[in-house]
């Protein structure tokens, strides 16, 4: 079976009347015309891949989760992946290949269940040629081993398209890395401090036990060379970061919280050394050994999170890899993007974006700009017309004549404008400053004690002074921030909130303004509020125009037809359908005329008053019933979470770049007192920001297309929006799941209690630094001492700095989400 032909015509089972009912593959509503095996499918493309798995024994995939299958959209193109037939483009995906085997990774965006997990792990059994295939469901990608000499690249992408997991494959892709190696220094550093402080350890423990007194001197002295040598690998390799930070800081004239935790690594292996080659003692190696491996954790720990998200974009991320175009003769050939030129004549398909600034040449457009203007409503456009890169059409195919090259469209100086026109505010972390101060202190209090024991006993200097600037270290300062701000990038990534580090919880933790973008963040993308307003649509009248709207592929067509669906609307036999492009819908319905479009098209003339709310007008056998008036559906929760905002007293701003029409809404909404402003340009979105913030405003915006990116990317904290977290999204500061936008007032209520967590957890970390101190200036600290006290600091100020968080999380959001 040939995946690049149209699915074959198959008998299918007698079934009952056509009601209402899910499809048994994606799970769409449906009117339960199309049947097989007693399961009911939303189109010929689902019950085609039910047919696939079916004869491939492949079925327990539906047993794994209930409806688990994507939607099969639209007519499967066979030469839509023809680019990836050209040599140069496999050279670029491959990541490996000798002739015998072919190795790829792609990202596929709808991976979303374990029943996904188990289909694209047995495509072998589908299709003869592919070997292997791996999937990481965090990152959502999948690995393919495949012969090539029984399966081509085009073939395996169309394979993954036809089930319904179309990989994502992006102009990047040909030019970054081959695969993103996972950074196994910092695992080597981790593993090499572990090893060495847990030995160093054991062979203390004699010396511990003995009372610093062991009786046999040989063996003192091989279990303390012993440990200088298990200390070598941990100083010179895996502290030496803190080494090369405080180096860094210290030429910049500043201060950072590595700096004292340098000073303190090497005071204590100087003077361990120092006792060790003298025959004085033992050292402190187990101290040394153990900061450096808590502090390699929790920087570990620190980077997890969100180490699967990609927050830095540029604009070559938004375009496909390839695109068909067309010869002299009017031949199609696949080509590269990087390849178009002025003149070129290119193919773009239902769904598809336009790459580059082009004249429409053949077809009809509906052209949805949502993405880089913020504008919601499809813009139809005509031949002679020009289409801006980045623009998606909506409706069928159609042929275009590149009048600019990817470089020199308009998205790419969109982009470029708004990724130099701003630069995020060089606030310094809090944390900081108390390293100064703690170093300050500390060289204050270590001075005192050996001007003192000068004076008193001149033998004690060196053992006071060494010892206070040992046991002082920061690190439990330190790992009190680290650990707080790890733990709560785990609950916000619970809530599906993923930071890009822990300087942005911070940064939240500031803000007093909050600028909200309208389309995509506050209403629901693909969903509307529909409302018939008129002469009510009797139940044959609205399965009439059930059974017109879905023969179209029109945006406004495919909401309705969702609509009705819910409505409980069948489909009724129809002829002499017609789509007059741009106007609407025209067919007969059980002997009825029915035209179903705009108000010029129904009517048979202009309105009296231009309009721009959304409406289609339906009339039948030539009386026009009314219309159905389409707004924007507002996401749930959102009332709530504006209320909360205003009540914690953040200003509250709305930007878009679409119409007024829902400015009534949005009043009810957001008040009377919230500025409104509509119509607004990318640049226009950034300099309001920019006034903002001269006047004195720290500014959250929260955002999700191209046309927010310099808004995001100027405001103090940029948060994403994004219907799915592992597509592309504009550059930001933070990712936020779509079902999280309610939750936004509690993420910056969090953000202030994290910084309130840190500070207590400093007061702590400051009266154990106290205790430890006020032992070492006398002469009186042990080796056993330092190794109780220091651990037992560290690991208490984790312990109650996760619990506290946890505690906190809990309290304002309740059960995490899964």
């Amino acid at each position: 079976m040939s995946l690049t032909e149209a699915p074959p015509k198959k008998p299918r089972t007698p079934a009952a009347p056509p009601v209402a009912a899910q499809c048994y593959h994606c799970g769409e509503s449906c009117d339960g015309s199309i049947v097989q095996h007693d399961h009911a499918f939303c189109c010929e493309g689902c019950r085609f891949v039910y047919s696939l798995l079916q004869e491939n024994g492949l079925c327990n995939y539906y047993e794994l989760e209930k409806m688990p299958g994507i939607k099969v959209r639209g007519q499967f193109a066979s030469d839509r992946f023809a680019y990836l037939d050209n040599a140069d483009v496999q050279q670029k995906l491959l990541r490996f290949t000798d002739g015998r085997q072919s190795h790829v990774l792609f990202h596929l965006p709808t991976m979303h269940c374990a029943s996904c997990i188990w289909l694209l792990e047995n495509l072998h059994a589908i299709r003869p040629g592919i070997l292997q295939s791996k999937t990481n469901f965090g990152r959502k990608e999948v690995f393919l081993a495949f012969d090539p000499a029984l399966v081509s690249l085009r073939q395996v992408v169309e394979l993954l398209s036809f089930v319904g997991y179309e990989p994502e494959i992006r102009l990047t892709d040909a030019e970054t890395k081959r695969g993103k190696k996972a950074d196994r220094r910092q695992w080597y550093k981790i593993g090499v401090a572990g090893f060495c402080f847990s030995n160093i350890m054991m062979l203390a423990f004699p010396d511990y036990f003995a009372g610093g007194h062991i009786e046999q001197e040989t063996l003192r002295q091989v279990f303390s060379w012993a440990g200088l040598l298990l200390a070598l690998p941990v100083f010179f390799y895996s502290a030496n970061e803190f080494f090369v930070s405080a180096y860094k800081g210290l030429r910049q004239r500043w201060l950072n919280i590595d700096a004292p935790i340098a000073l303190s690594i090497l005071i204590t292996f100087s003077r361990s050394v120092y006792e060790v080659v003298s025959g004085t003692g033992s050292g402190y190696f187990d101290s040394m050994s153990g900061i450096v491996f808590f502090m390699l954790i929790g920087r570990w720990f620190q980077n997890k999170t969100y180490d699967s998200f990609s927050f830095d974009r540029d604009y070559k991320a938004y375009f496909p890899l390839g695109v068909t175009r067309l010869s002299e003769g009017g031949a199609e050939q696949p080509t590269t993007i990087a390849q178009l030129l002025p003149g070129h004549r290119i193919i773009v398909r239902h769904n598809e974006m336009v790459p580059a600034d082009a004249v429409l040449k053949k077809g009809e457009g509906y052209i949805d700009y949502s993405f880089v203007s913020g504008e919601n409503t499809p813009l139809h456009k005509r031949s002679g017309e020009l289409v801006y890169a980045g623009a998606r059409q909506t409706g069928g195919r159609i042929e275009l004549e590149v009048v600019k090259t990817v470089s020199q469209s308009y998205i790419t100086q969109l982009w470029n404008n708004n990724a130099t026109a701003g630069r995020k505010n060089a606030v310094q972390s809090f944390i900081h400053p108390w390293s100064r101060y703690f170093t300050l202190a500390l060289f204050t209090v270590a001075a005192t004690a050996g001007i003192y024991w000068a004076i008193v006993n001149p033998a004690n200097i060196l053992p006071a002074v060494s010892a206070a600037l040992i046991v002082a270290c920061p690190c439990s300062l330190l790992l009190s921030a680290t650990f707080t701000f790890g733990n709560m990038l785990r609950h916000f990534g619970q809530r599906r909130l993923y930071l890009k580090n822990a300087s942005v919880i911070e940064a939240m933790a500031r803000i007093n303004t909050v600028v909200l973008d309208k389309t995509g963040t506050l209403t629901y993308t693909e969903e509307a509020a529909i409302e018939f307003i008129g002469t009510p649509l009797g139940n044959a009248e609205r399965n009439a125009v059930y059974s017109v709207v879905k023969e179209s592929a029109h945006p406004l067509s495919r909401l309705l037809q969702k609509e009705l669906l819910r409505q409980d609307a069948q489909p009724l036999p129809l002829a002499g359908f017609t789509e007059h492009s741009g106007k609407g819908l025209e067919a007969i319905v059980s002997l009825r005329r029915m035209r179903i479009g705009s108000f010029s098209f129904v009517h048979g003339r202009d309105a009296e008053e231009a309009n721009t709310a959304t409406e289609v007008w339906v009339s039948v056998e030539g009386v026009v019933r009314g219309c159905y008036g389409v707004r924007n559906r507002y996401r749930a929760g959102l009332a709530e979470m504006l209320k909360g905002l205003q009540a914690r007293g953040y200003a509250l701003h709305l930007l878009s770049g679409d119409n007024d029409a829902e400015r009534d809404n949005l009043r009810t909404l957001l008040g009377p007192d919230v500025a409104l402003c509509f119509n607004q340009t990318p640049q226009g979105k950034l300099e309001y920001i920019k006034n903002l913030q001269l006047g004195g405003a720290r500014v959250l915006m929260l955002g999700d297309g191209l046309n927010d990116a310099g808004a995001l990317l100027q405001a103090d904290a940029g948060i994403a929006v994004t219907e799915n977290t592992s597509q592309f999204t504009p550059a930001c500061d933070a990712i936020l799941d779509a079902s999280g936008v309610s939750l936004l007032d509690r993420f910056l209520v969090y953000a202030r209690r994290g910084k309130a967590v840190v500070t207590a957890s400093f007061v702590l970390s400051i009266c154990y630094n106290i205790v430890g101190v006020s032992i070492a200036v006398q002469a009186a600290m042990k080796p056993m001492v330092a190794a109780i006290l220091m651990p037992a600091s560290s690991i208490s100020i984790v312990a109650l700095v996760t619990i506290v968080s946890g505690v906190v999380a809990r309290r304002l959001f309740g059960k995490a989400a899964r």
